[in-house]
């Protein structure tokens, strides 16, 4: 088996599927991996590391779509706009493997089935323990929720921790963070390293002892909260009453709070509105939000994708790509998941790539084959 891996077109992504320790073992394995030229520089690894591993380097793009069996990608055709140019570069059962916002994307995973390919979704890996080592979506939340603080404390006209100085006692900055997935885990836990006062808020129960864990307090509403959790771990979608009184009672929440991070997503919805423009004006001077799930309208009123918003003495940041900007560790993180996935569909006795629909792992993240979208999922949804 060749596994190719092409240089990231979105813009301003700097990740690459794969890292040289890992091509290195999959090299062990039995896979070759035939990289373009440059694919990891912005990552901080260079094409001589690649070749120490074993790996071999493309100087044209369409020379590794023409030799490689699978691609592995950070963002697929979907996931990415401007990989409709690889689209006459695919061949029919040749497999793609990425990001690919199967949830979403609709007219590029169409296109993607046109093209004859397999396409798997790694959003889409199933959370069960078998999968742990695949999941991606943890791997790169966790990386998020890390640098979200770090975004909120250069921001921030104070400092995080607690200190006792010449010049009298500064107070701790107060920290809230909404969603206790791995983003916000993560982020408390810096927050803490940080030295910040911190509090969390998830409207599944069942995280309390997680959050208290980390030396956070969590924030308990008046809102009955028995059905928030969906069987894969998830906030469930609730009626919009439940939303508006969530909201109420949350704004008292936040302003108290000297920076928000914000991280509450459902998968394949928009992101729920959790803090009103009301909420954000009654913000102290110099309050920082940082919305993690800006890319799907934000969990703040105000929040706009990429962009710095100002309202009254507040500050609303939406980053949507935060793994690309810490591209070293984000890379090694996705390329144990995306590597272990492709061990996982390869067949230990052919070598080839195998497509077991009763294993979970496989018919969870198979979108396309055979020329047609296959996931039970976007079926259920089509049209």
């Amino acid at each position: 088996m060749i596994a190719g891996v092409p240089t990231e077109l979105y813009p301003g992504e700097r990740r690459v599927a794969l890292v040289p320790d890992v091509a290195r073992t999959l090299k062990d394995k039995g896979v070759q991996v035939v990289l373009q030229a440059g694919a990891g520089a912005l990552a901080g690894y260079p094409d001589a590391a690649f070749v120490e591993a074993g790996a071999e380097i493309a100087v044209d793009r369409a020379q590794v779509f023409a030799r490689s069996d699978v691609i592995l990608q950070v963002r697929t055709h979907g996931a990415d706009a401007a990989g409709a140019a690889d689209l006459p570069l695919l061949r029919a059962d040749q497999a793609v493997i990425g990001f690919a916002d199967a949830l979403d994307a609709r007219p590029g995973l169409q296109a993607l089935a046109n093209a004859g390919v397999c396409l798997f979704a790694m959003e889409l890996m199933p959370r069960i323990t078998r999968a742990q080592s695949m999941d991606a979506l943890s791997s790169m939340a966790t990386i998020a929720g890390y640098k979200a603080v770090l975004m909120a404390a250069s921001e921030l006209p104070r400092i995080f921790p607690l200190l006792m100085t010449a010049a009298g006692t500064l107070a701790p900055a107060k920290v809230l963070v909404i969603g206790a997935g791995v983003a916000g885990l993560q982020a408390i836990a810096s927050s803490r390293r940080l030295g910040a006062r911190v509090s969390a808020y998830d409207v599944r129960p069942a995280v309390k002892e997680q959050v208290k864990s980390l030396g956070a307090n969590f924030v308990e509403l008046d809102l009955d909260t028995g059905d928030a959790e969906d069987a894969g771990g998830y906030a469930r979608v609730q009626d919009e009453a439940f939303y508006t009184r969530q909201r109420e009672e949350l704004g008292k929440v936040v302003a108290d709070s000297d920076v928000v991070i914000t991280t509450a997503a459902i998968p394949g919805q928009k992101s729920p509105l959790l803090i009103t423009a009301t909420a954000v004006r009654a913000m102290r001077a110099g309050s920082i939000i940082i919305d993690l799930a800006a890319e799907r309208g934000g969990n703040c009123e105000l929040t706009r994708a990429e962009e710095v918003v100002h309202e009254g003495g507040a500050t609303i940041l939406g980053p949507t790509n935060l793994p690309a900007t810490v591209p070293g560790h984000a890379s090694q993180m996705y390329a144990h998941n995306i590597s272990t996935f492709l061990l996982h569909l390869r067949d230990k006795e052919s070598g080839a790539l195998q497509i077991n629909m009763a294993d979970e792992i496989t018919s969870g993240t198979l979108v396309t084959r055979g020329g047609g979208i296959v996931h039970p999922r976007l079926l259920a949804t089509k049209g």
